[in-house]
């Protein structure tokens, strides 16, 4: 297994560049997931790793070689789809072995490999079926046992969940934590979903715009975002952005009635525009005569989340772990400690500390 390093890597389609000089570091072993909005370049980022992309300037080396220029089928790497691409007249079993096959191995080594496959993600009883006769998760692990065969230096995912329901995403998600765990190879995997990034990964990159917001682990992304795109992706629900006002080295909150906030960070001039962080769960709320209005509740079983309109208009968001009976549509007053707070610039969206 190898790890992955990008230097200044580019890509432009024409004129148009969409990956700006990204720098990135992916250790040996290490599951490093891309998050971010459609159209962030995650994937495109993704297949110029994997050779199915041409870089248009940077450089790109796998372990200690560099692949920039070289053919996708001579880079060590083996990518995982979003469609799963099997061939419907042939078995399970000849499914995975079929690229060993065409490349001449022995067929005394596929079949090793393809049994050792089989075994790690638990399909010895659908060896001899054909892909119609399989769920679309069954499916999704033959894919990836084919992956597996080749014994790749790099895994590539990119989006390999999002044609399943929700049910066989979540047993999916855990099967391949449960993949890397036993086989301890370097992955990369592409996702707009931030639960899947949260659950799965060893390191999270945070894109948008063809640019890297933030890299680090998803506690360290979701307990200490650099900025507000960060703070908002990374966590469900997202965090809430609430105006405030610094006045007299305090922080004054409108929208929850002129709420003070007592903070050490280092705020702006007297009378400047911030935006105060709060994620749901550090939020509550109780029947009163308050700034804010319950307009609607979603009950999920052990947990609710309370969507409330203050009252200049901006919107809130309240976990609700407690079995009350507060009747939409009442006024309410929110309360919250201090130091679960943190606060951006309102023009640059950079966290201030």
């Amino acid at each position: 297994m190898s790890g992955v390093t990008l230097n200044q890597a580019i890509k432009r389609y024409g004129d148009v560049q969409v990956i700006h000089g990204v720098d990135l570091e992916i250790d040996n072993g290490e599951f490093c997931v891309f998050v971010g909005p459609s159209g962030c370049g995650k994937s495109t980022l993704l297949r110029m790793i994997a050779g199915l992309e041409e870089t248009s300037d940077g450089e790109i080396h796998i372990g200690a070689r560099d692949v920039t220029h070289i053919d996708a089928s001579e880079r060590g790497v083996a990518m995982v789809f979003q469609t799963y691409a099997l061939y419907p007249h042939m078995s399970v079993e000849e499914n995975m072995g079929f690229g060993l096959k065409m490349n001449g191995h022995p067929k005394a080594e596929i079949q090793a490999k393809v049994g050792e496959a089989s075994r790690i993600l638990q399909l010895d009883d659908y060896l001899k079926r054909k892909p119609k006769a399989l769920s679309g998760g069954q499916r999704q692990r033959v894919a990836i046992g084919r992956a597996i065969v080749r014994g790749p230096e790099v895994f590539l995912f990119d989006e390999p969940l999002s044609n399943l329901d929700a049910e066989l995403r979540v047993d999916m998600r855990v099967e391949i934590a449960r993949l890397h765990k036993e086989i301890g190879a370097t992955m990369i995997y592409v996702t707009h979903d931030q639960v899947e990034a949260m659950t799965l990964a060893d390191k999270i990159v945070v894109l948008r715009a063809g640019r890297i917001e933030q890299v680090g682990s998803p506690m360290e992304l979701y307990n200490n975002p650099d900025n507000k795109f960060v703070a908002g992706f990374i966590g469900s629900p997202s965090m809430n952005f609430l105006k405030g006002i610094v006045q007299g080295g305090k922080v004054i909150v409108p929208s929850l009635g002129a709420r003070e906030i007592v903070t050490s960070v280092a705020l702006p001039s007297e009378g400047s525009t911030v935006l105060v962080g709060i994620r749901p769960q550090h939020l509550g709320i109780k029947t009163g005569d308050g700034a804010a209005v319950l307009d609607l509740r979603e009950r999920l079983g052990g947990v609710s989340y309370d969507y409330l309109i203050a009252g200049n208009g901006e919107k809130i968001i309240v976990e609700n772990r407690e079995e009350d009976t507060l009747p939409e549509g009442c006024s309410v007053i929110v309360s919250f400690d201090d130091e679960n707070c943190m606060f951006f610039d309102a023009k640059t969206e950079k966290r201030l500390r």
